[in-house]
């Protein structure tokens, strides 16, 4: 290939033609800022010793040549050099930050203004939104020094090297570069429980009242999220604090609900006292946080039916030697879901995200209560996630991560341990981009995935490596205090592009053989190697990521750099979103357990509907998901917000019911929480537009939803687009189960 032909990368990753008189000219500087003249055979011999390829970036380059200043022995010209390419430098990063600056005033909203790891969640663009996000950048540059320098030592640096490429080349994607923490966690409280926060730098005393719990959960739950990047899940919440209500008002509380129980004024009942509770608590944590960049923290919940309780908490015991009564607790469970399904009508409430955890045998829920608990309050327009389980030996620690519970058991040093997980990082194969290379350069897409995947194991074990060393200085007090345990985290390797890159092999998108295959065959070379690296100290898992921020950059990326590209965000599906021909059933089956099975660290269905269902027909969803085996999902219906009155209704309308405005929003979920489709990022927002919301009339007799009474006659399609009713696809026939949704 001759110099003429060759392309460098600039530091914006645009490819430029090589032009060797740059460095010509940038010599002949050096050489003059120090009182001395390049001649004609100084350039050469310097010259000689600077070997360019094509792809090379300018940083490499620009690095020969220093090299090349030294080995010549112009030692005053190569300082010049270094001190001007290090004041241009300073000088560049100076000016992206300035127009940084001026573009994140100027943007829609802070998602779409963004440029490092955006979501929906941060609601207002202010001075602490700004401040938060200029330090981004030093954070990515920074952890990839760490990481890098680990992987050095480690591995050696040729697979360092290569991890860069693979990096800034987007075949893979390090997920929360911009934070130091490690990733989500679903703590146990009973350190709290023992201790307060002080174990964790708070100055909070361990609860003793229904008081004390109530504010002090509020502020270990801010403590605990200043430490993650992501979410943390307390699945003991309702428990404890059935606790503690059970302390002040009896056993039977549940029982005497209406029972006056407030000597004041107010004269609260024991209902009115606890949702008081619940209102100080979720208001509380809803509110944005300068420790998260003026983002709300990401809080999940569990709820339990009877079985998954007994099986996780069977043996869980109280520091006075008490045990958690079902009873109480399954009342307080329904009483905690209605209240906040209601509160939603009032106020936008984004967490917490909500996850019912229900046991399954022989094709249904085995606690036959709770799963009409949880149709009746889907009927209800309640918004949450279902989690189901042949068996306790998993649980949600976030609005999609699945990871599997080790131990069960109770111990007083870690309190529930099973509840102890999470995921320290996630790291995240960009599978389009992998298969098209691999196929444009003649290989075998596995083969390369092998590669990939190997490379992507032993990065993250490297990143443990850090972790440890930071959790041996004490950096991690988490950690320590044993809220999380660090052997129970899981190092996640994520997924993206799945679907495009069976769309690229000509592979078709719905339930038929050849798309089992493939997805197995990808699927299942990540958990081999899960297995493979897999010790005492470390879990892999495999995760279908969310991928607000990342789907639409791989799409971007992808489609710059000449690889097919279907849609401007991929989808975080196992069907292709927009897709009019597939009905419930079908994408119940596209994320059941032929597609799942080997994705331990799990996906989401998110059931988009124009409308809300009746108990009946959800009931008769859940026993389809557990015949398919779709062991997560939710039930996606926008909800309507009014710009002028402020009214929110449950179901999806063209006007407001109580003002008739149109000027109006809608509360969907991005990828796991809901939020206004305005707090979108832009280009997020046109990948809501595109979704398919099915078109399914609930029965006869249906339960209304909250807020529905005097409802505007006119019930909307989606706002930016009309619904298409649902066909079945031509060569496939309706299943009895299909017939009866």
């Amino acid at each position: 290939m001759g110099i003429s032909e060759l392309y460098i990368v600039k530091r914006d990753g645009k490819r430029k033609a090589f032009s060797v008189e740059k460095i010509k000219r940038a010599v002949r500087k050096a050489f003059l800022s120090v009182g001395s003249y390049a001649t004609d055979d100084d350039i050469t011999s310097i010259l000689s010793r600077v070997h360019v390829s094509d792809g090379m970036s300018v940083e490499e380059i620009q690095n020969q040549v220093e090299v090349a200043l030294m080995a010549e022995r112009y030692f005053a010209v190569a300082k010049s050099y270094m001190l001007y390419r290090q004041k241009h430098t300073e000088e560049r990063e100076d000016r992206e930050k300035l127009e940084f600056l001026i573009n994140y005033c100027d943007a829609s909203n802070p998602a779409t203004g963004s440029k490092y790891d955006a979501n929906a969640n941060v609601e207002n663009k202010n001075i602490a939104t700004l401040i938060g996000e200029l330090p981004k950048q030093n954070f990515i540059r920074l952890n990839r020094r760490l990481l890098t320098d680990r992987i050095k030592e480690m591995y050696g640096k040729e697979l360092s090297d290569k991890y860069l490429h693979l990096l800034k080349e987007h075949f893979i994607y390090k997920n929360d570069e911009t934070s130091m923490a490690n990733y989500c966690a679903s703590i146990t409280m009973y350190p709290w429980l023992l201790g307060g926060t002080l174990s964790v730098g708070g100055n909070s005393t361990r609860p003793t009242n229904l008081k004390s719990f109530c504010g002090g959960f509020v502020n270990m739950v801010f403590i605990v999220s200043s430490m993650l990047s992501g979410a943390c899940a307390t699945p003991e919440f309702l428990m404890y604090m059935n606790y503690f209500i059970e302390q002040e008002y009896g056993e039977d509380y549940y029982k005497r609900a209406d029972e006056v129980a407030d000597l004041s004024k107010k004269r609260r009942t024991i209902d009115k006292i606890i949702t008081d509770c619940f209102e100080q608590i979720v208001y509380s944590i809803n509110q944005p946080t300068g420790a998260r960049n003026f983002q709300a923290v990401f809080w999940n919940v569990a709820y339990y039916d009877r079985y998954y309780f007994e099986s996780l908490f069977g043996e869980f015991v109280f520091p006075d030697g008490s045990h958690p009564h079902w009873e109480s607790l399954s009342w307080l469970q329904k009483r905690f879901m209605r209240w906040f399904n209601r509160e939603r009508t009032k106020t936008v409430l984004t967490f917490p995200v909500e996850t019912m955890a229900l046991l399954t045998k022989d094709g249904d829920v085995m606690d036959r209560e709770w799963g009409d608990i949880t149709a009746q309050m889907y009927a209800e327009g309640h918004s949450f996630f279902t989690y189901i389980s042949d068996n306790a030996d998993s649980l949600s620690s976030c609005c999609r991560l699945r990871n599997e519970i080790q131990d069960n058991g109770f111990s007083y040093t870690l309190g529930a341990g099973g509840v102890s997980t999470g995921s320290k990082s996630v790291l995240t194969i960009n599978l389009n981009r992998c298969i098209q290379y691999a196929v444009k350069n003649g290989m075998h897409y596995l083969t390369y995935l092998e590669e990939i995947t190997d490379l992507v194991h032993k990065v993250q074990t490297a990143y443990n490596e850090n972790l440890k060393e930071l959790k041996s200085k004490g950096m991690l007090p988490l950690f320590d205090a044993g809220y999380i345990n660090l052997s129970r985290q899981y190092l996640t390797i994520g997924v993206n592009g799945l679907v495009e890159a069976a769309e690229f092999l000509g592979i078709h998108i719905d339930d038929n053989d050849d798309y089992v295959a493939f997805v197995q065959n990808v699927l299942g070379l990540i958990e081999r190697y899960n297995k493979k690296y897999r010790t005492k100290e470390l879990m892999f898992n495999c995760e279908m990521i969310p991928a607000e921020n990342v789907g639409v950059k791989h799409a971007k990326w992808d489609r710059e750099d000449g690889y097919a590209v279907p849609r401007d965000c991929y989808n975080s599906y196992f069907y292709v979103v927009e897709d009019q021909s597939l009905n419930v059933v079908d994408k119940f089956r596209l994320h059941g357990r032929r597609y799942i099975d080997h994705l331990t660290g799990g996906s989401a269905l998110h059931m988009n509907l124009e409308e809300h269902l009746s108990k009946e027909q959800y009931r008769h969803l859940l026993r389809v998901a557990a015949a398919e085996g779709c062991n997560y999902f939710t039930f996606n219906i926008p909800n309507t917000v009014c710009n002028k009155c402020g009214h929110i209704d449950k179901r999806y309308l063209k006007a407001c019911p109580a003002c008739h405005s149109d000027d109006l929003d809608y509360l969907t979920r991005v990828i796991g929480y809901m939020k206004r489709v305005s707090n979108f990022s832009a280009a997020r927002q046109q990948e809501a537009e595109r979704r398919y919301y099915g078109n399914m009339k609930p029965a006869a007799g249906g339960a209304k939803t909250p807020g529905q009474q005097g409802a505007h006659p006119q019930e909307g399609p989606h706002p930016q687009r009309e619904p298409f009713a649902q066909k079945e696809s031509a060569h496939q026939k309706s299943s009895p189960a299909q017939e009866a949704v």
